[in-house]
């Protein structure tokens, strides 16, 4: 039987390696064992910051199931995949075949491919009846989203001229009208301007008249209700690119996995970050016979935890140089990395340049090889994806909690769904998706022992601070900072 098979090689394995190990290796190796076999639909719960050697214990049964299978990973997990965790299976005599790119063969038994790759497989129904297996569940609608993503740039505008030369004139006209709307919007960060349906609408009115349009002309026209609109703005080029995204990018592969088995794997919410949230998958035909939550061992040690009072709200004049001033507290004394993190990139920049001024060149931003006792000055996205390049830090420093703007066309388009819902929007979105965030942020500190600094003023000033508190428990209060021994 496949799970008895798999079980004996992972064991072998680890054994051969003789390294300190996950303590669900052996358990997750059988259950996905079981659900390739029976061919069900399988949901994996990891605890937030999982260390990632649990890779193995997915591939040692992928690599001796005969049945055929379809692998969807990020381009990151691939490059891991391949340098990384294929030597471990040939170590010990496992070959995992796999064919990587479009247009897997029938008899191919394992499919590598990323997200963007799976939904044209699924579109052009090549997948057959391919299992699906797809670690970082956590990350499957940000993925999918990407994925569906049609983005207009300046030479596609170009390619339509030409095909459709009798359109010429109004094109021009139209994209003269849109370049006047995205170039007179106040700039933003994040370079995003938001675009309405009636910004919109003359152009694909037009567009329905023309035919045969180049691509992504046609996925950008079908793509209608359901998706937000906004442009990337380059200033140093007055150029812009239209881009457009579902809001929910499951339900446009609605039925992917029905019909076939599945195994999910991430660092799924649980308990009140998960409060408000539907399923993952739910809306793809996901009807797991078996959902099982893999946490780490029981935490003996609080997580030490420094939110003074009285803070000042970020929306505050102030709350720049309360950073400042808590910063070089934090860091003063300490002989391990610190990582701050806040989504504001003129608050992160400029936190960090007055650090720079008080500590030298250990304090960097966005650096993937601090110094030992370097300080990182990071948004939330990018310590989300490369901490695990990085050492174990021995405090973070929370500047903003990770909850999303409203600048954000993407954020402001899937609230404004919910508002027209009648629906509590924060608690059930933007909450939610943040508590998550923030439990895989500090979940190293578990690990190294070190402490978190959370300098939010909304984390004590607002009444869903206490759903903070309630996601970072096991914790206890530092009231006084001492430098390390």
């Amino acid at each position: 039987m496949l799970e008895a098979r798999a079980h004996q090689h992972l064991k072998a394995l680890l054994q051969r390696e003789g390294v300190e190990r996950w303590p669900h290796h052996l358990t997750l190796s059988r259950l996905v064992a079981r659900s390739l076999r029976r061919v069900d639909h399988t949901l994996v719960r990891l605890a937030p910051g999982t260390a990632p050697s649990w890779w193995i214990s997915l591939l040692v049964p992928l690599a001796l199931s005969e049945t055929p299978l379809a692998l969807v990973v990020t381009p990151a997990l691939r490059q891991r995949l391949l340098l990384v965790e294929w030597p471990r299976l040939r170590s010990v005599g496992l070959e995992l075949a796999c064919w990587e790119g479009p247009g897997a063969p029938a008899g191919t038994r394992l499919w590598l491919l990323d997200h963007r790759e799976l939904v044209a497989a699924w579109r052009n129904g090549e997948l057959g009846e391919r299992q699906l297996v797809i670690p970082e569940a956590e990350m499957l609608e940000v993925a999918l989203r990407e994925a569906l993503e049609v983005e207009l740039e300046p030479r596609h505008w170009d390619q339509l001229r030409r095909a459709q030369p009798s359109a010429e004139a109004c094109l021009l006209s139209l994209h003269e009208r849109l370049s006047r709307r995205v170039l007179a919007h106040p700039r933003s960060p994040h370079r995003l301007v938001a675009l309405a349906d009636d910004d919109e609408a003359p152009l694909r009115h037009l567009l329905r008249l023309l035919e045969p349009l180049p691509e992504p002309w046609p996925r950008w026209l079908s793509a209608g209700a359901g998706w937000s609109s906004w442009a990337r703005v380059d200033p140093s080029l007055l150029q812009w690119s239209l881009l457009r995204q579902p809001l929910d990018p499951l339900s446009e592969l609605a039925g992917l996995l029905v019909g076939r088995g599945a195994v999910l794997i991430g660092e799924l919410a649980t308990g009140r970050a998960a409060e408000g949230q539907p399923a993952s998958g739910a809306a793809l035909g996901l009807e797991p016979a078996v959902v099982l939550d893999l946490a780490d061992p029981p935490l003996s040690d609080p997580l030490p935890l420094f939110a003074p009072l009285r803070q000042p709200l970020p929306n505050s004049p102030h709350y720049a140089q309360h950073l400042l001033e808590q910063g070089r507290r934090l860091v003063l004394g300490q002989s391990g990395l610190t990582v701050v993190l806040i989504d504001d990139s003129a608050l992160c920049l400029g936190l960090a340049s007055g650090l720079a001024a008080e500590f030298g060149s250990r304090v960097c931003h966005q650096n993937t090889s601090p110094e030992s006792n370097g300080v990182v000055c990071c948004s939330w996205s990018w310590w989300l994806e490369h901490q695990p390049r990085l050492p174990l830090p021995c405090q973070v420093v929370v500047g903003l909690l990770p909850i999303a703007s409203l600048e954000d066309p993407l954020t402001a388009a899937r609230v404004g769904v919910l508002r027209q819902q009648g629906r509590d929007w924060f608690r059930e979105l933007l909450l939610p998706e943040a508590l998550n965030r923030l439990q895989r942020g500090v979940a190293g500190l578990r690990r190294s022992g070190g402490r978190l600094a959370v300098l939010d003023g909304r984390l004590r000033g607002r009444s869903w601070g206490r759903l903070v508190f309630t996601s970072l428990e096991p914790w206890v209060e530092l009231s006084r900072l001492r430098p390390d021994p």
